[in-house]
């Protein structure tokens, strides 16, 4: 059976930090291609300047896409964009 030294468990380290770094390099590329960024309630409201009525009433009409996570609604920015443009046509 052999030993493992210092020198074993550094190259071990090496390769599993190369791993992790082309793992999230990937996931990067993979980010970017799909490229949906979702916004908490708080942003959304201070950047269309509303109250979160309104911004409640945009979720419940379904002009803007919303995730509920613990509790915190994250918005589409894509939608958010959406809107924007539909808006000044």
């Amino acid at each position: 059976m052999e030993q493992i030294t210092k020198d074993h468990l550094r190259q071990l380290r090496l390769e599993i930090v190369c791993d992790l770094q082309k793992i999230l390099n990937k996931k990067g590329i993979d980010k970017q291609e799909f490229d949906i960024d979702w916004l908490r309630s708080k942003a959304i409201r201070r950047i269309m300047n509303i109250s979160p009525a309104s911004l409640q009433n945009l979720r419940i009409t379904g002009k803007i896409r919303f995730r509920k996570v613990m509790g915190s609604y994250y918005y589409s920015r894509t939608d958010l964009l959406k809107l924007f443009e539909d808006g000044s046509k």
